[in-house]
């Protein structure tokens, strides 16, 4: 994706924009074509770590043993430990994927994890994925792992030709913009079975705006 068809977009978008009292989100919407969702290996599920951040931190849970309970307080937003899990309710379960974006897991609990959290996280998207970096071993680096999900994003194309996602926010500068983005593009063209001949459009929008289209 050329760099000037994406400037010309975010100008455009900039130039239309009426201000709120928030900064709002740049979405970036890529439509495809020629895949048959019914089939696994043509399902869409990219993360995407952006290389000038998203303008906001990512909320972190981390589900962990005795091994990574001091670091995981000290590190991300909540922890919840192996005597937690027997307290928590379904309605609880329920509100910590409302409450946190990534779910990090000691790979040596996962089965209780799985257990406890599974069929509410699951459906939702929200289970720790290896994909991410989110199940980790019992002397893990949680502090890098922290800083590197802070920017990360996840795609998903599994039921619908269409992809979206936050790329940043609007007080950020185009030039961040469009790296995030042309990254996020690449990404996902490389994990399509045709690349760019399974991409219909591109658009980006801002969280109160209409879609521009990037050509």
């Amino acid at each position: 994706m050329e760099k000037t068809v994406v400037a010309k977009a975010i100008k455009q978008i900039r130039e239309a924009n009426v201000k709120r009292n928030f900064p709002q989100s740049f979405d970036i919407i890529i439509n495809l074509k020629d895949l048959n969702l019914k089939k696994p290996d043509e399902q869409v599920d990219v993360y995407v770590t952006l290389p000038r951040g998203l303008g906001r931190q990512k909320t972190i849970c981390g589900l962990v043993g005795p091994e990574l309970e001091d670091d995981s307080r000290s590190e991300f937003d909540h922890t919840l430990t192996l005597s937690d899990f027997e307290k928590l309710t379904k309605k609880d379960v329920k509100k910590l994927t409302e409450d946190y974006d990534f779910f990090v897991a000691q790979a040596n609990i996962m089965a209780k994890v799985a257990g406890v959290f599974g069929r509410v996280f699951g459906p939702r998207g929200k289970m720790p994925n290896p994909k991410a970096g989110c199940v980790v071993p019992p002397k893990a680096n949680l502090k890098q792992l922290k800083e590197r999900l802070g920017s990360t994003i996840r795609l998903q194309g599994k039921k619908a030709l269409m992809l979206q996602a936050c790329v940043g926010r609007e007080d950020m500068s185009d030039e961040d913009l469009i790296e995030n983005i042309q990254t996020v593009y690449s990404s996902v063209v490389h994990s399509l079975i045709k690349e760019e001949n399974n991409v219909k459009g591109v658009s980006l929008k801002l969280t109160m705006g209409k879609p521009v289209k990037v050509q």
